[in-house]
Order: structure tokens, then sequence, then C-alpha cells
């Protein structure tokens, strides 16, 4: 009976143990936590709750347990966001280098405001006039006299909200196209090898719509393919329909899956959206053989 009574304790502060515990991750588990991972996936405020609990807090790993649960998850994608603001693609005149500027803000109402795209465009020239590199050294820019930051706060004293140069992107190339879609709210830039002013623009729409990872399989980040063939095997092992199956055919399946996403999510692999009778590839190719996408930018609001 003392052994008995002894486990028994042993237990139950165990279990003690694991409440307090989940107790402290909870606790540190804000509202606004919940809201940032179900802006990013789409998944109920119930599901993001959970999914924090059960990864310790860690955004990422939320959003991977999210998707091996079956939940209808945004993937995750190399596009920078905004809450608000106005969002600028242009090109330098010889079209050699593409400049996409965000300037931020925190409500619609300012973004939409011609005074305020206005503000933003003059920041964006003063990127491509000084053919900056980045989102410090443009802050550091003049315009008229005042650098950008001083331009900044006293847009900022004026308005009342906080805005500032959210993002910043650049690609240099033989020839840059710029796009910009809806009322400034995304921009993409496209770098090509030669001069294709009108491959360029049809791209650029095809990115702005089907938002690719990369320009082709090869050029997938190493950690985004690693981390795409984990879920995909992971939930492939908790589906009763493969209890028993072999390893090896597990791994073909998943091969089989990768492949179906870098179709799916590569640039040149997607069917082209002006011709689903074509990949991107294709119809690059049918304009000039030699032609080649080296990169893009794609900048969204979110």
């Amino acid at each position: 009976m003392t052994q008995l009574f002894l486990f028994d304790n042993k237990l139950v502060i165990k279990i003690i143990n694991n409440l307090i515990l989940n107790y402290n991750i909870m606790s540190t588990i804000t509202a606004t936590d919940i809201n940032k991972l179900r802006q990013a996936t789409g998944a109920g405020m119930m599901d993001c709750r959970k999914a924090l609990t059960e990864t310790n807090n860690d955004f990422e790993a939320a959003i991977d347990w999210l998707r091996k649960q079956g939940q209808k998850v945004a993937a995750k994608r190399s596009d920078r966001e905004a809450k608000e603001g106005v969002i600028i693609a242009q090109t330098s005149a010889d079209h050699k280098t593409g400049f996409v500027v965000c300037i931020s803000c925190e409500t619609d109402f300012v973004s939409k405001n011609a005074e305020f795209v206005a503000f933003a465009q003059s920041i964006a020239d003063a990127a491509v006039a000084n053919n900056v590199k980045s989102a410090a050294e443009l802050n550091e820019v003049t315009v008229n006299g005042t650098k950008v930051s001083d331009m900044i706060n006293d847009k900022l004293a004026s308005i009342g909200e906080k805005i500032g140069v959210a993002k910043f992107e650049r690609v240099d190339a033989a020839y840059v196209s710029s796009y910009i879609h809806g009322s400034y709210r995304m921009g993409v830039l496209v770098g090509l090898s030669a001069d294709a002013a009108e491959v360029g623009k049809d791209l650029a729409m095809q990115i702005a719509a089907m938002n690719p990872v990369a320009v082709d399989p090869e050029s997938v980040p190493a950690e985004t393919v690693a981390r795409e063939r984990a879920i995909i095997i992971d939930t492939m092992k908790e589906d009763p329909k493969m209890a028993g199956k072999p390893e090896e055919m597990i791994a073909k399946i998943a091969e089989g899956k990768i492949n179906a996403f870098f179709k799916e999510q590569t640039l040149l692999a997607q069917a082209f959206v002006k011709d689903g009778g074509k990949t991107v590839g294709e119809y690059v190719k049918s304009v000039d053989g030699a032609l080649k996408v080296t990169e893009f930018k794609r900048v969204a609001l979110g």
C-alpha cells in the first residue's frame, strides 16, 4: 500500500507540473499572437490558440502544426507584407535597375489619400535618382534639401499616424520590368536577361496573380524544400491509409508531392495565366529561346 501511495503521489506531482507548464505557456499567448497567426494562416481562433499552445508559442512551428492537422493554411511566401500603405514599383530610365518602395501607414484612409500617394512617389523617385541599395540608405538621401527620414517625421506629425519606409527591394538585370497592381497595394519587379518589355509585363502580372515562391525549382531555398518535405511526410504518416507502408514508398510519394509543389509554386512551371495551354517557361521560350528570367520581387500589403 505504501508503494502504491508513493506512485500515486509521483503521478499527481507530474500532472500538477504539466498543468503549471501548460498554464505558463497559455498565459504568455496573447490575443495579438493569436490574431497574427490567424491573419497569416486563415485558421480559426481556437485552432490558432491550440497551435501556439502545442508549440510553446513558436509562430513558425505553429504554422506547421496547423498544416499537419489538415487546416487550410496559407503557404508561407517570400513576398513582403505591410498592414497599410502605398507601394511604388519603378525602374531607372535604362531599365537596368528596378526599385520597390513601400511607405507604410496605419489606415487605408491615409493610404488612399492622393497627397500621401504623391509623398510616397517622391520617395520612390529619390530611390531611383540616388540609385539606393537599401532602406537605410534611402532614409538618408535628400529630396529638395530635406532628408527622407526628416520628411517622414514631418509627415508623421502632420497626419498623426506612424509611417515609414517599411519595405525596400531592388533588382538589377539586363532589363527590368515594373508593375503596380491595384491601388498601390502591390509592386512587382522582374529581371530579364535581355530587353523584352512585353514579356516583362506579362510575367509581372503573372507573379502578382499567382505569387510564385521562386523562378524555378533550383531557385527554391533548400530550407523551404526541406520544410515542405517534412510536412508532407509527417502528414502521410498520420494518415491511417498509409499505416504499415514502407518508408521507401512514403519517400517516393513525398517526392511526387514535392514535384507538384514545384509545378504550382515556381514561376516557369506555372500555367501561364494568359494561355493555360502552356507554362510560363514555354511562353518565354516561344518569344525568345535565349531569354532568361533572372529574378523577381513581389511586395504586397497584407
